[in-house]
């Protein structure tokens, strides 16, 4: 693991080079500053673990910086330091107020210095680590674990989501629901492993056909769901064939064993109704597919009737 940045940003060079020698010789990487939009401009190009951060600087006040980086997503979370000779609690509880993490007055002892680095420096590692681990949990929310595409749960929400949009705006909004031919057999014959693994590989079909701002998932067991916004139904055919196609002419290899796949699909085109409505369309294609003989995909433009 790399040593933590931390920036100076501070228009008296002594200070930087104190600052700057005591830091090196902890082991902290540092980057210097001369001016209040320098030192922004500094944490937009490459974000330091801590700032240190004079209040009267040209161009910006410490202040000003402090506010510019609260106000970015991306920079909000820096612990930021401020080094001042000015100590009355009026220009203490200011800084804090703004966000400023900690408050140091000039002259102040290297020991000290240190230490409240160390300590914003801790801080900004245990904030890290939180947003790490709220993103794979988020992940796990959003992901079906068995095929790595996204779950039942999220492609409701996005179909929900897309649908209104396309309401709003008057795009075309197609859905395809796939469901692998078969597969009960594919259990029963080689195993629930090998049914597991014809479940990846189509998994890979799917996610390597899909356009950027296509969605697709498991809908739930061997069905699975894609959303293409801004597709009208000749878009949503051509796509779930290539789906069909590559997948039919691949079989899967399972312990030794190579398993022939194919797949049948129902594309519907809204927006119309609800997200029901339009799987519900889908679906009913879907079966059409499967009583004529399976491996081949059917599509419906208008809502079925009753």
């Amino acid at each position: 693991m790399s040593a933590p940045t931390v920036m100076i940003a501070d228009d008296d060079e002594m200070i930087r080079a104190v600052v700057r020698d005591g830091l090196e010789n902890e082991g902290y990487q540092v980057v210097e500053a001369v001016d209040g939009p320098a030192a922004v401009e500094l944490c937009r190009t490459d974000p330091p673990d801590v700032v240190l951060l004079d209040v009267e600087m040209p161009g910006l006040d410490g202040y000003q910086v402090l506010t510019e980086l609260k106000g970015d997503a991306e920079l909000k979370d820096i612990p930021v330091v401020f080094l001042t000779s000015r100590s009355t609690m009026d220009d203490v509880v200011a800084g804090l107020r703004g966000g400023a993490h900690d408050y140091l007055s000039k002259p102040f002892e290297g020991a000290e210095l240190l230490a409240r680095v160390a300590a914003a420096s801790h801080v900004k590692k245990l904030q890290d680590e939180l947003q790490e681990r709220n993103a794979a949990l988020e992940e796990l929310v959003r992901i079906d674990s068995l095929t790595g595409l996204y779950n039942r749960r999220y492609l409701d929400q996005e179909l929900t989501r897309r649908l209104s949009d396309s309401l709003r705006h008057g795009y075309p909004l197609s859905v395809v629901l796939f469901d692998l031919d078969h597969f009960k057999r594919v259990n029963d014959i080689y195993g629930h492993a090998a049914g597991d693994q014809v479940l990846r590989a189509f998994a890979g079909h799917l996610h390597r056909e899909l356009r950027p701002g296509d969605v697709g998932g498991r809908w739930g067991g061997e069905e699975f769901l894609v959303i293409l916004p801004h597709t009208d139904l000749d878009g949503a055919f051509m796509l779930a064939d290539r789906i069909r196609s590559a997948t039919a002419a691949e079989p899967v290899s399972a312990d030794g064993q190579s398993i022939t796949v194919t797949i049948s699909g129902g594309c519907a085109v809204g927006p119309f109704g609800s997200v029901e409505a339009m799987v519900k369309l889908a679906d009913a294609r879907l079966y059409q597919a499967k009583l004529a003989g399976r491996n081949q995909i059917v599509t419906a433009a208008t809502p079925p009737i009753g």
